[in-house]
Parts: structure tokens; sequence; C-alpha cells
């Protein structure tokens, strides 16, 4: 682990690109922020099996449908942490409610990267669980967490732009945040996130995201 965290490691500069990179990539809020979808039109809907309605196959988002994956059990029923709740948030905000994801938040918060999350607009993101974080080993974590360029260059891997659903997966190739590409593969419930991350609860609904709570923590090569 330290020879990868090593390998990982940029210079100022190349964070604030990176940085820089992703806020023109997703854009603000505000600029997305006032326009809800309009899901009356009968010719740009449909009805899926929880009776949800999502848009048409006109360039539209296909982001509604069921939570899937063994770690959706864990998250809260009701509440700021369910998925309901989750839902009325943006992507930072909605997972520092779910309990699932604590140890993410505190690394986004470490690496300021609060504000960029959640005032992106149509972003997916891969989010580690906590067990995801704990199998690295904690020298390394420490470590990780103490350098803000290597951590900002890791968690922005975990970024791609656009809302992509389930079936975006089945042989997706993502370019990152970061600026590398990240590969998913897959169908059904069961995903794959660069050949090793499992995809543990899948579909979860934010404001401006759609959220994939995986097993592993990507490293960007």
């Amino acid at each position: 682990m330290n020879t990868i965290i090593r390998k990982n490691v940029l210079t100022t500069t190349a964070a604030a690109a990176a940085l820089a990179f992703g806020l023109t990539a997703c854009g603000g809020m505000d600029d997305g922020a006032e326009e809800a979808p309009e899901m009356g039109d009968a010719e740009e809907t449909s009805e899926n099996g929880d009776g949800m309605e999502e848009e048409g196959s006109d360039g539209g988002m296909e982001t509604a449908g069921e939570n899937f994956g063994p770690g959706c059990a864990d998250v809260p029923e009701d509440g700021e942490g369910s998925f309901e709740g989750m839902a009325q948030e943006p992507v930072a905000t909605a997972a520092s409610n779910n309990p699932l994801l604590s140890t993410l938040v505190g690394a986004v918060e470490e690496a300021d990267l609060v504000d960029t999350l959640d005032s992106a607009e149509d972003i997916t993101v891969f989010a580690p669980s906590n067990d995801a974080f704990d199998e690295i080993p904690q020298e390394d974590m420490d470590a990780l967490m103490a350098d803000q360029d290597q951590l900002t260059e890791v968690l922005t891997y975990h970024v791609v732009e656009g809302r992509h659903a389930p079936e975006d997966l089945e042989d997706g190739t993502f370019t990152s945040l970061q600026g590398g590409e990240v590969t998913t593969s897959g169908s059904g419930e069961e995903f794959t996130v660069d050949e090793d991350a499992e995809v543990v609860c899948g579909n979860v609904q934010t404001s401006n995201a759609t959220v994939y709570i995986i097993d592993s923590v990507l490293m960007p090569s």
C-alpha cells in the first residue's frame, strides 16, 4: 500500500488542475437547480417497477429505479440518511447523513471538496463504504489523510461526469474528475468497478448525483 500511495503523490499544481477540471466539467448548481425535470409529459416519461417516473429515450436522464445490493439493507429506513432523505440533498451533504459513508465524508472534508461536490451538476460517485477504508492499513490511511494533494487525487478519481443508470455500467469506461479512466462491468444487480471493487448498494439518488457504494477504495494508476 505504501508503494501505491507514493506513486500517486501529486504536486500542488497538479491537484489544483484536477480541481479546476472538476469544476469546469460539472458546472455549478446555480445553473440547473431551479429547472426541475418536467415529469408530466406522457410522451417523455414511463412508469418503472416502483411507480417512479423516469425520462424517456430523448436524451433525458434515466436515473429513477430501485436501489440494489446487499449493502442497501444497512441504509437507514427513514430520516435524512435514508434513500428518500438523501435524494433531497446534494451529494456531499447527503453522504454526511448516511452512517455507511462517514469515513468518506471525513476525507472529503479534509480535502476541502465539500463545496466542489455539492455544487457540481449531474455526476456519478463511486463511494467507498466505511468497510472499504478499513481495508487500508492505518499507517497508510493516516499518510493519505495528511497529504491533501494526494487525497484530492484519490477522491476525484471516484467521481465521473453525468448521472449513470445501472445499465450504463454493464461495459463502461468513464473519465474521472481526476483525469484517469474508471471502468465498470457486470449486469443486473452485480457490478464491478476497476476490476476489484464491487457495488454493494447501487443507484442511490441525491439531488445532483447518482451514487454507487463500493467495497474498495479505488486507486488511480
